[in-house]
């Protein structure tokens, strides 16, 4: 399956708000969108027509699959499980995208990223309940245990970024032991504690044309 090599802030950049895909730099001054950068292209910079509720319906549907990394296939069978659950769809969604173990290995502070943990996952410096585990995809559940490697590069690199992301904090549905380099789910999150700045019904409208 393909993946986007480009550069981070280029998507950033068109969806005009912070995707967080850059670690630290997105906290910096130079971050684009903290500059003013315009959007990508050579019309980046002129003054859109109003767009059509497809348009942004459109819009809000990058701006998440781009915040957790996704390819528009892997994202579609996300929507399609959330369908199935009972419950709103919107919110099973955003759950489900957020139980991903590469992102929970990013939301415990382990790597810089989204895309940083995916490489973590993939080059088995994680443990998820004492066992090996290398598919950033796999979706965990409450009381399931992330663990980083006990070798020298896995703790290293984990130990880095834990310092650097302390001031981040961590989910209130997340509990961290920094010296146990370990992560549990306390609890499913709610809508409240995951708000990322989307409006999840905009992607179900969309979805259900």
């Amino acid at each position: 399956m393909g993946r986007y090599i480009g550069p981070a802030c280029r998507l950033c950049r068109r969806e005009a708000m912070k995707l967080f895909l850059k670690g630290q730099r997105c906290y910096m001054s130079k971050c684009p969108i903290e500059t003013g950068r315009p959007a990508p292209g050579m019309h980046g910079a002129m003054r859109r027509g109003k767009p059509s509720d497809y348009g942004i319906q459109m819009r809000e549907k990058q701006r998440m699959k781009r915040s957790f990394g996704l390819q528009e296939g892997q994202f579609r069978l996300f929507f399609d499980r959330a369908l199935k659950r009972r419950g709103v769809t919107g919110e099973q969604l955003l759950q489900s995208l957020e139980m991903r173990l590469d992102n929970l290995v990013y939301r415990m502070g382990f790597a810089p990223s989204r895309r940083a943990a995916r490489q973590f996952v993939l080059h088995n410096h994680v443990m998820v309940n004492q066992k090996k585990a290398n598919i950033p995809s796999i979706v965990l559940k409450a009381g399931d245990v992330v663990t980083v490697r006990d070798r020298a590069a896995s703790r290293q690199f984990a130990k880095e970024w834990l310092q650097a992301n302390e001031s981040r904090g961590v989910v209130a549905w997340l509990v961290v032991d920094k010296e146990a380099f370990s992560g549990k789910i306390d609890h499913m999150p709610t809508r409240e504690e995951i708000a990322p700045a989307i409006n999840e019904q905009l992607v179900v409208e969309l979805y259900s044309k």
